[in-house]
């Protein structure tokens, strides 16, 4: 069965791919045989991540645009569609809680910059990227990244813009689903845990209570590293997930067991 998950001449097109869960997708994608258009602000890391990439033998553009940034993430996915083509893959990667603020201090500047980062992203560039894959007439595979905090409230911390938002993408993500499979176009979310992040290993440095915390409650004793979340983007873009579509799944090491 492993021809199910040769990817040879496919297209990926991934937001934040730069680092961390995005990059170990980006590197297992492309080990599979997937050309990838990078999408992420300008730094090291992004070439970086393209030049692994290259080392599989594939080809990786570099898209620089901050994805919280509506016009920038609607004129970075029109760019890709313009000057690189379609796609038969969009990965909706980018996204975080970044600012640990109760609600009842949470001013709504930050409330929707954070909204339109973890949520409107994902529906902008599902909707060109998707569109694209319509008028192309191919199919394609859509992976959005949720959370399990879709479904649970993190303990002990605040922004819980996080939570909303990774609930709608849960739900956006079937509505995707139902709406494009007549043109064989699947849509599934996955939906980490706690990962050791670069955003996670800040937040145990600044508060390792939280992290502490949450690391007791996973029964596996530790927190996933962002290389366990590779296989499961290659199955969900692959043959192999040909009859999946509108799925959730959940990759916690156990937590929402409990």
């Amino acid at each position: 069965m492993s021809y199910c998950f040769d990817l040879s001449g496919k297209r990926a097109f991934i937001t934040g791919g730069s680092r961390g869960l995005g990059r170990e997708m980006a590197l297992a994608l492309a080990e599979a045989g997937v050309d990838i258009a990078l999408v992420a602000r300008p730094s090291d890391s992004l070439q970086k991540t393209a030049e692994d990439i290259r080392a599989f033998g594939r080809t990786a553009w570099t898209l620089e645009a901050d994805l919280g940034d509506m016009g920038q993430c609607e004129d970075v996915c029109n760019k890709a569609v313009a000057e690189i083509g379609g796609f038969d893959i969009l990965l909706n990667n980018v996204g975080g809680r970044f600012v640990n603020v109760q609600t009842e201090d949470l001013d709504l500047d930050t409330w929707r910059q954070y909204m339109d980062l973890n949520l409107t992203s994902t529906y902008i560039c599902a909707r060109i990227l998707g569109k694209a894959m319509i008028d192309a007439g191919k199919g394609g595979r859509i992976i959005n990244i949720a959370s399990i905090n879709a479904m649970i409230a993190g303990r002990g911390i605040g922004g819980r813009h996080y939570e909303t938002a990774k609930a709608g993408v849960q739900q956006f993500t079937r509505t995707l689903a139902v709406d494009w499979a007549k043109y064989g176009i699947t849509a599934n979310a996955i939906c980490p845990g706690l990962f050791g992040t670069e955003q996670n290993e800040h937040w145990k440095k600044v508060k390792p209570e939280i992290i502490e915390g949450l690391i007791a409650d996973i029964p596996m004793g530790t927190w996933g590293t962002p290389k366990d979340l590779g296989a499961l983007a290659v199955y969900l873009a692959s043959d192999a997930s040909r009859f999946m579509t509108g799925a959730s799944l959940v990759i916690d090491g156990g937590h929402t067991c409990q």
